[in-house]
C-alpha cells in the first residue's frame, strides 16, 4: 500500500483544490491511455498521477488569487 504525504505534495502549491483536480485529470488520462494501449497494471491510475506530481513530471496550473 502506498502512503502519500499530502504536505509533501502540497509543498509550493497554493491551492489544495488545484492539486486534487490536477491529480484526478491526470488519472483519467492514464486510464484512457491504458485502455487504448490495452495495458494491465496493478498500480491504480490515481497513485500513478500522484507519483508524477511528486516527481515533478507534470506541472499543475493554479488559479490566480482573484479566481479563488
Amino acid at each position: 500500500m502506498h502512503r502519500v504525504n499530502v504536505d509533501e505534495l502540497f509543498e509550493g502549491k497554493q491551492s489544495k483544490y488545484a492539486l486534487v483536480v490536477g491529480a484526478s485529470k491526470r488519472a483519467r488520462q492514464i486510464t484512457e491511455q491504458f485502455e487504448e494501449e490495452k495495458i494491465v497494471s496493478e498500480d491504480k491510475p490515481v497513485l500513478l498521477a500522484i507519483e508524477e506530481i511528486r516527481n515533478h513530471e507534470i506541472n499543475l496550473l493554479e488559479p490566480d488569487d482573484d479566481e479563488l
